[in-house]
């Protein structure tokens, strides 16, 4: 596949045009300079081909940014890895010296480049494009990556220089075929708070620095969508911004950072919630469970930093005190698997990859109806629920596993419905007995079940 990169000085609004071209919100636009600091990736749809687009940091930014040499660094490789540069510029401020430095720069990169004059949204400053001249870029395309207007023109040449032409109609139908087939990557987002060791934890999984790394907690500001192939099978990682608690979160940026971080949790297939196990589980932590909880996504626990938990104890003994103590952490997540690992060190990344293998698995089975059905009515004949055997108790009629209605996960949550009369004697501490009695049979780890209850209640009764 093609990739085009996005490069220009700060602020010209490389990640507007990004996102316009995505068709998504991925990069984070603010007036500020310097938003953007990783490489993000992302899939353009529309023209006769699709081809990757790569949104970089704004090169020869001078800001009091600690990170601004990685920053640089990143650009630096954008450039390398792209088969197209979209020089964008700013025509609301005409030509400028970092302009000019960047476009010798990009002359010598040996690689097509393709003048991108954004902001042109009126007539008057479309007539400030002809000094843009002077940068020797030749050909330029005039665009309003806000308003959406010249876009379609700027990706026909693109199509054009890459040599994307329209596809035969054999092709489009082989083309089409292969997209059924072939499944979309199962989407991990990784999320817990700042400076847990999120984007070190991206980087062991991809082998190299794809995501900048720092002491400094809110290094990672936008959520990064890396792809990536493990032991032969294709993933889409989701690095996300540290979630602080609200009280602490002052700064604009932190604010879209925190939003996207929690997008990040609904779109994805599975969350790797990071907990710093060396420092223990903090409130915010917990509230980050919570937040998968509510969204019912399969979650698998992360405990990162484990070499330095307790590091003069032995290994089974540090191991088992750390399940013991993360199990009444994180009680309500009782079904998630827990592994122990050190980003830094790449240990235990191939024991996290065999737990999202598990959770994947479980997701595609189902009890069939008949063992579900015998396996809840001897468990309530054994250990009868509220009010015992009298007459006033609940009576289960039928329980059924329904299909999931959403479509756009790979995981899907298992919904347990149960038809009963006096619903309404039904409590949530039966509903969770009763959920562990169908995890005896069908463990489905890192799973959350959905359980409800219906029959003659005024109400439906639902735990999630």
């Amino acid at each position: 596949m093609k990739t085009v990169a996005i490069v220009g000085r700060p602020n010209v609004g490389k990640s507007a045009l990004f996102n316009r071209l995505a068709g998504l919100n991925l990069s984070i636009v603010h007036d500020h300079a310097g938003v953007t600091r990783d490489r993000i990736t992302a899939q353009c749809r529309r023209g006769p081909q699709v081809f990757e687009i790569m949104d970089t940091g704004g090169i020869g930014a001078n800001t009091d940014d600690p990170l601004t040499e990685q920053v640089q660094t990143e650009a630096n490789l954008a450039l390398e890895l792209a088969d197209l540069l979209l020089f964008v510029v700013d025509v609301t401020a005409g030509p400028n010296p970092i302009d000019q430095e960047l476009a010798r720069v990009l002359r010598r990169a040996r690689k097509p480049v393709l003048l991108v004059c954004n902001k042109a949204d009126s007539e008057q400053r479309r007539m400030g494009t002809g000094e843009f001249a002077k940068l020797g870029m030749g050909e330029s395309c005039e665009v309003s990556a806000v308003h959406g207007l010249g876009v379609d023109d700027l990706v026909a040449r693109i199509c054009e220089i890459l040599g994307l032409n329209e596809l035969s109609q054999l092709q489009e139908e082989q083309a089409q075929e292969d997209r059924q087939r072939s499944k979309r990557p199962l989407k991990l987002a990784i999320v817990g708070r700042p400076n847990a060791g999120k984007s070190s934890l991206l980087n062991a999984i991809m082998g190299s620095p794809r995501a900048l790394v720092s002491d400094m907690p809110g290094t990672t500001r936008d959520s990064l969508d890396v792809h990536c192939t493990y032991n032969g099978k294709a993933y889409q990682l989701i690095d996300t911004a540290g979630i602080r608690r609200q009280a602490k979160v002052d700064d604009h940026i932190e604010i879209f950072s925190v939003q996207r971080s929690i997008q990040a949790i609904k779109r994805a297939d599975i969350c790797l919630l990071v907990v710093d196990c060396s420092s223990g589980a903090k409130m915010q932590d917990r509230k980050i469970a919570q937040l998968i909880l509510e969204e019912r996504k399969p979650c698998i626990l992360v405990m990162n930093k484990f070499d330095l938990f307790h590091p003069t104890a032995k290994q089974k003994d540090r191991l088992e005190e750390l399940r013991e103590l993360m199990s009444r952490e994180f009680f309500f997540l009782h079904y998630a698997p827990l592994i122990a690992t050190s980003a830094k060190n790449n240990d235990n990344i191939g024991k996290l990859f065999v737990q999202i293998e598990a959770i994947r698995n479980a997701s595609e089975t189902r009890i069939g109806t008949g063992p579900l059905n015998r396996l809840l009515h001897e468990a309530i004949e054994n250990t009868p629920g509220p009010l015992g055997r009298s007459r006033f108790a609940f009576k289960l009629l039928y329980v059924t596993q329904l299909a999931d209605d959403n479509d756009h996960t790979q995981v899907p949550v298992p919904h347990f419905v149960l038809f009963a009369n006096r619903a309404a004697k039904m409590t949530e501490g039966y509903l969770r007995f009763l959920e562990s009695v169908i995890r005896t049979q069908w463990p489905a780890p890192g799973i959350p079940f959905r359980m409800t209850v219906r029959g003659k209640t005024p109400k439906a009764k639902e735990r999630s």
